[in-house]
């Protein structure tokens, strides 16, 4: 496939690595800032030869009117890019009418995501036990400047749709006792930490644990890259769920 990059950061870089290393061509990477060799435009140009994908990691502020551009040019795309979510139904919209195919994730990895599919077990189990109180933890690298990290908000929004006692998520330091219906979600920044993700569930008598921790950020590109071939081909707007589904089973093209 011919795959574009936009966003040409250290995310774009191991996305195009992955990209080639996967037999696919890399004939656009598109950055507004970077001076790095490997990019070609400052903006999406009109695309000779045309791209089959393009995979973006840019920033909210952008992510919609890419989208846009995108749907002008017939490019079918991975949107890695958060923060832009209380636009989607502007984006169905543009998907719709532009007839390309967009998938969206805030995080690409499958250990991540397969990982999501085992706290929403567990969510599921523990919701029959009172006795065990859920909470979750992540740290990332000191240079990550969200906190909590959009993964761990996911995982905390699983464990309320999966528990009936847990009706909010506190992600600041409490100075107070939490009360029964509160789920707490804390965060560390620090060193180099790629990823890593803990739910806890804690009674008096054991503690039940689950965790992701990311080696590298290889795993995010190889991730984006697996949706770009699954995207290829395919029309409509799908979450990874939709993903995700294909390969355990469950989704019907669309």
């Amino acid at each position: 496939m011919q795959i574009g990059i936009a966003g040409y950061g250290v995310m774009g870089a191991l996305i195009r690595q992955t990209a080639l290393s996967r037999g696919h061509q890399v004939p656009a990477v598109i950055d507004p800032q970077s001076d790095a060799k490997e990019v070609t435009a400052r903006e999406l140009p009109c695309l000779s030869p045309p791209l089959d994908v393009i995979i973006d990691f840019t920033s909210p502020q952008a992510a919609v009117k890419n989208i846009e551009r995108y749907g002008e040019l017939k490019v079918s795309a991975v949107i890695g890019t958060t923060g832009w979510y209380e636009q989607m139904g502007q984006v169905a919209s543009i998907v719709e009418q532009s007839g390309i195919g967009l998938i969206w994730a805030s995080n690409f990895s499958l250990g991540v995501n397969l990982f999501f599919r085992l706290v929403e077990t567990a969510a599921s189990l523990m919701n029959r036990f009172p006795q065990y109180d859920p909470f979750v933890h992540e740290s990332h690298h000191r240079r990550k400047i969200d906190s909590p990290s959009g993964t761990a908000k996911m995982i905390g929004d699983i464990l309320l749709g999966g528990i009936d006692r847990k009706k909010v998520i506190v992600k600041e330091l409490p100075d107070r006792r939490l009360k029964d219906h509160e789920l707490h979600l804390s965060s560390s920044r620090g060193g180099s930490v790629p990823g890593d993700h803990r739910v806890i569930f804690d009674s008096e008598l054991d503690t039940i644990a689950l965790e992701h921790n990311a080696r590298s950020r290889r795993g995010f590109a190889e991730g984006a890259v697996q949706a770009a071939e699954w995207i290829h081909g395919r029309r409509g707007l799908y979450g990874i769920n939709d993903f995700m589904n294909s390969i355990i089973g469950g989704v019907k093209d669309q």
